[in-house]
């Protein structure tokens, strides 16, 4: 098994190094470049809300990324921030898009989340930690 880490400031200029970072460790995992790029996508989402809800765009925040591999077979991120936490419960359902005249804008970065990966699950107010965002994925 193999471990992987990343902390930066909580700041739209980061998520391309943190994108960058899963994708690397998807490959290494063994995901191909279509998996790949959606667990890119998946914690690109994952990240831009926590500056943008958890943080609401404040500077001074942080970003970990902890990601646990066993290549060929599954892949584990884990996002923690100490910023304001939600209710993942309270999230509209996606409604099929029918038209782009009547599309809403956002509202779909967890139900994107839950589709990508095989397992997601939020913590909130951890002592110590604060909010934690575990997703796994298998090959």
């Amino acid at each position: 098994m193999m471990f992987k880490e990343m902390r930066v400031s909580a700041d739209a200029s980061q998520l391309i190094s943190l994108a960058t970072f899963a994708s690397a460790a998807a490959k290494e995992a063994g995901f191909d470049r279509k998996q790949t790029w959606r667990i890119e996508l998946a914690v690109d989402e994952a990240c831009s809300n926590i500056i943008e809800h958890a943080y609401s765009g404040q500077k001074g925040g942080w970003i970990t990324l902890k990601i646990a591999i066993e290549p060929n077979e599954w892949m584990q991120i884990v996002l923690e921030d100490q910023g304001k936490g939600f209710d993942p419960t309270k999230i509209a359902s996606v409604t099929p898009i029918t038209s782009l005249d009547h599309a809403r804008i956002g509202g779909m970065g967890v139900h994107m989340m839950r589709t990508i990966m095989d397992e997601v699950k939020f913590e909130f107010k951890i002592p110590y930690i604060g909010n934690r965002l575990t997703m796994i994925k298998k090959v």
